[in-house]
């Protein structure tokens, strides 16, 4: 009889233990793939965002024109942008959906596992209750202490007994556990369920402005063919003028450099630097990659280096620079604190800001004004002067190069992302 006790404690002590680590287990391979699947849906989610607000942006700043010929290739232009991040948002919606779909099958599956398991956990509790009624009925447990035939195995009686309503009681806190997380699991997969219907609502919106879009883009094709040569002629016209230029900024750093070398009686390809000058180029390349964009608000319309025009075939674009479509009356902003190396004058009275950091310098093309002279000392997002907005097309375009002494860099790796 003792021993037979005994060994029954051991397997209360054992099925708590097996019963703690099972809860364990099921909460890790609930919660892991839960959230790799919200982490997934996180990235894409955040990436859906960003593509409809690039829509916004574009909506706002580049359809500004009328419709009149001079303004159908960048009417095209602006059209074929849109409809390529449109293209990239229902890509992402989609992906979002699969995502969704996945992770609805998963919590289905977890919630009628829960489901099982609570079921068990109540009829083990169920038979429990009646199994401790009957005892009660068919010997008091103090007459089951009293029968022992020595003190050790009363001892041992009495440890049983507590053990025995222990568990009895873990029992209905796990129920408690196991309800509570049934009912969260299935409000997550109630949200899920009118996150994916609504997604869906969006995809079918988007296909619908797509189909619209290319329309209109099939039309506007159409029209700008008609005129393809009179485009390509300007189009190389403007390459000229932004080559004439850049090789005027270009010599103004060359003799800018010179003229810091001749000043401290030095040869060198790069400026002749005080120590102030020094630490803050190298502050300026620690930054790299996270230096503040030069409008506070804008899209890029053109990328740094060799790219094919955007809607005319053959045509080959080489851009020395990063174009930013902003906002009307935007003004550029300086990406880091630095010194005004010079102001040039351009074609059209419009005006070029150059900012030195040390070794680098960079270029702000575009402006109407400027409200800094050369020589002034600058800080980091300081305005610094107004963009021009082009009364043809209604765009309002800033020019941003950058170089190290007259060597062109790609502005991109250097500005954070806006």
């Amino acid at each position: 009889m003792t021993v037979n006790k005994q060994l029954n404690i051991k397997i209360i002590n054992t099925s708590l233990k097996g019963i703690s680590l099972a809860i364990f287990c099921l909460m890790f391979f609930i919660i892991a793939p839960c959230s790799s699947y919200a982490q997934n849906r996180k990235e894409l989610e955040k990436q859906r965002i960003k593509l409809q607000q690039e829509i916004k942006e574009i909506n706002s700043l580049l359809f500004k024109s009328q419709k009149e010929e001079e303004n159908l290739l960048s009417e095209l232009n602006d059209l074929n942008r849109r409809i390529a991040v449109r293209t990239k948002l229902i890509a992402t919606i989609n992906e979002e959906n699969e995502e969704i779909t996945l992770e609805i099958a998963k919590n289905e599956k977890e919630v009628d596992q829960l489901q099982s398991r609570l079921n068990d956990l109540k009829d083990d509790y169920a038979n429990m209750v009646i199994q401790s009624y009957k005892s009660k009925t068919q010997q008091s447990r103090l007459m089951f202490i009293l029968s022992s035939e020595n003190f050790l195995q009363a001892y041992k009686r009495l440890e049983y007994i507590n053990q025995y309503a222990n568990h009895r009681q873990q029992q209905g806190e796990e129920i408690k556990v196991e309800a509570l997380k049934l009912k969260n699991l299935n409000d997550y997969l109630d949200e899920t369920r009118t996150a994916k219907e609504n997604l869906l609502l969006v995809n079918k919106l988007e296909k619908d402005n797509i189909s619209k879009e290319k329309i209109s883009q099939e039309s506007l094709v159409n029209s700008v063919k008609k005129r393809e040569r009179k485009y390509i002629t300007q189009i190389k016209k403007k390459q000229r003028e932004e080559k004439e230029i850049d090789r005027k900024i270009t010599k103004l750093i060359r003799d800018a450099i010179a003229k810091s070398n001749k000043k401290n009686n030095v040869k060198s390809s790069s400026f002749s630097l005080t120590p102030e000058a020094k630490k803050l180029e190298k502050d300026f390349i620690s930054n790299k990659g996270k230096l503040p964009s030069p409008v506070e608000r804008g899209i890029i319309i053109r990328h740094f280096g060799k790219q094919k025009h955007p809607t005319l075939s053959g045509i080959t674009i080489e851009s020395n620079g990063v174009f930013y479509a902003t906002e009307q009356n935007a003004n550029a902003r300086v990406i880091f604190d630095g010194r005004v190396l010079a102001i040039q004058v351009l074609p059209g009275k419009k005006k070029a800001v150059l900012i030195q950091h040390g070794n680098y310098i960079s270029v702000y093309k575009n402006l109407d004004n400027v409200n800094v002279k050369t020589g002034d000392l600058v800080n980091t997002k300081q305005e610094i002067g107004k963009i021009h907005t082009d009364k043809t097309t209604g765009k309002t375009i800033l020019a941003f190069v950058l170089f190290k002494e007259i060597h062109r860099q790609n502005p991109e790796e250097w500005v954070y992302k806006i």
